[in-house]
């Protein structure tokens, strides 16, 4: 029971503190857009626009308050559900994103559901057999992987797959606002591109955990009670090891969301990264600032996910809280 409470404790501590984190997201990313050289009046009425009515669509937006109002109405907006109205589109921010989000939500989910399995796979095989031919070649493969840009591993797959007279797959999506699922041929890229980003860093993580693991003195204990290496790696090292797999899988799982809005510009992906890279080029602030602040919860839920995911595989951690 105490470790249920210390588990409760721990929680709660958590939930604080990334909240916190995100206040203090909100207050950078609000002064941030508002620092930007250009003025958003003047970008959507153009440079030929009169003092006069720069003056009045300025009033009109809500630019002409003090910034701790337009701060503090923008966050009270966030929160209530109600982040306001695109400038661009002149529509809420919630219906003109709306479509986008599912989009990149079901890119996000398919790369991280083919990059999890197939990076823990691999990091479980490198450890298992360390310092073999697999273990080294798997090994420099995926550090040279890791040390590639998202936008150049998207270039290389179009390259490689949509051009040079192969055109086995489209170079850049023709999707519409809903139902990517019906255009799968058109997702491979994209999520390919997105996959070889993150397997490296999850892979390596877990075959580290894992060697860490298959040293310990209760697997080799294991070991001498005549248990096969196969038994050994799946039902004593890896539920032992996942622990520090799961913060990358959730560190991963954040840099996909923000990595996303490379591969989504790259290929024409209609998702948010393609909305918060038009929102920045038109000078759209409270799209910025929505979608900014969107993808920082991405990072603080999944850590914080990670962490009381870890504390629940990993016994010796259930132990410590009181």
């Amino acid at each position: 029971m105490s470790n249920w409470k210390g588990l409760a404790r721990f929680i709660v501590r958590r939930v604080a503190l990334g909240a916190l984190t995100l206040l203090i997201v909100s207050i950078i990313v609000f002064g941030a857009t508002q620092a930007l050289p250009s003025d958003p009046a003047t970008a959507m009425l153009g440079r030929n626009a009169t003092p006069e009515a720069v003056a009045a669509l300025t009033k009109q937006l809500g630019l002409d308050r003090p910034i701790t109002t337009q701060y503090a109405s923008w966050l009270k907006g966030t929160l209530s559900g109600d982040p306001g109205t695109s400038f661009q589109a002149q529509v809420p921010i919630l219906d003109y994103i709306g479509a986008r989000v599912g989009n990149s939500l079901f890119l996000l989910v398919l790369a991280t559901v083919v990059s999890v399995p197939v990076s823990l796979v691999i990091g479980a095989v490198q450890a298992r057999r360390r310092d073999k031919w697999f273990d080294q070649v798997s090994s420099f493969t995926m550090l040279g992987l890791a040390s590639i840009p998202e936008f150049v591993l998207g270039v290389v797959m179009v390259i490689a797959f949509a051009t040079r007279g192969i055109k086995l797959l489209p170079a850049v999506t023709q999707i519409g606002m809903d139902r990517p699922w019906q255009h799968m041929d058109q997702m491979i890229l994209p999520a390919l591109t997105l996959v070889l980003g993150a397997v490296p860093y999850i892979s390596r993580v877990t075959r580290a955990a894992l060697i860490e693991v298959l040293e310990s003195d209760y697997i080799e204990m294991a070991r001498l009670k005549g248990m096969d290496e196969r038994t050994v790696l799946w039902r004593h090292a890896i539920p032992n090891g996942i622990g520090p797999s799961l913060q990358v899988i959730a560190l991963n799982l954040a840099y996909l969301a923000g990595g996303v809005i490379i591969v989504e510009r790259l290929f024409n992906y209609p998702g948010l990264g393609t909305a918060l890279a038009d929102a920045v080029r038109s000078r759209d602030m409270p799209v910025v600032q929505f979608l900014t602040l969107l993808i920082a919860t991405v990072y603080v839920v999944t850590n914080l996910l990670a962490d009381i995911g870890t504390v629940l595989v990993t016994p010796r951690l259930r132990t410590r809280l009181k």
